[in-house]
């Protein structure tokens, strides 16, 4: 899954995979150091070819450290995928509370923003791309894949009065389809995202909506109702 996926609810069966619940303050540290060492190693091999054995290599600890958790390597990155959609949706409310929102472009763009700044900065965040080849469960992400985009919606109703709905929700998904093409393919090879393509996501996902919800649009679309 990528930048489409991270719309998802994100809460299902792959938390579910681990095996022991870490309720204990060392363990919830080591559940985090195996995952930051599968950051890693998504990294270095990328997500087809890690495993289990790498990863507790790179965390210093045993192979049965690693299973105590997570039962197989798809485990592992189904919880390293959840993290990082955690740590998306953190990103996106850090970029609107810290942008001057002047238009509902502007909290469109913080989405955009916040998943180029993660993919910069956050270790193993093209695990974003997991696509459960593995056999892995995703019907969770699948029932849910409306959650943020109607969060999103409701943003760009309450602040900006646009109109509800589920337009709004689906253009604000088709939106997301598109950037999603876009930016995995600025990030394909280029560790801090090709420019041109992340310039050019911005454009298309603008140049779409506005079709729709630019002045000169609502204005059309009060005059018809």
């Amino acid at each position: 899954m990528s930048l489409g996926g991270l719309l998802g609810e994100g809460t299902g069966a792959a938390l579910q995979q681990v095996r022991t619940e870490p309720i204990q303050q060392r363990s919830a540290a080591r559940l985090s150091g195996l995952l930051d060492a599968a950051a890693a190693v998504v990294d270095e091999v990328g997500f087809d070819r890690i495993t289990t054995a790498m990863v507790a290599e790179r965390a210093g600890a045993s192979i049965g450290t690693v299973y105590r958790y997570y039962p197989d390597r798809v485990a592992v990155l189904h919880a390293l995928h959840e993290r990082a959609v955690a740590r998306f949706r953190q990103r996106v409310v850090d970029e609107l509370g810290a942008t001057t929102l002047t238009s509902w472009w502007d909290a469109v763009d913080c989405v955009v923003t916040a998943f180029v700044g993660l993919y910069r900065t956050e270790a193993g965040f093209r695990i974003v791309n997991f696509d459960d080849r593995d056999g892995a469960p995703g019907a969770d992400a699948v029932a849910d894949a409306d959650f943020f985009a109607r969060r999103l919606a409701d943003v760009l109703v309450n602040e900006f009065d646009l109109p509800s709905g589920d337009d709004l929700i689906f253009r604000l998904g088709v939106a997301v389809e598109m950037a999603d093409a876009l930016l995995a393919r600025a990030f394909y090879s280029n560790p801090l995202g090709d420019e041109r393509f992340i310039t050019e996501c911005r454009l298309v996902m603008r140049d779409y909506l506005d079709r729709f919800y630019s002045p000169q649009a609502l204005d059309l679309l009060a005059t018809l109702s």
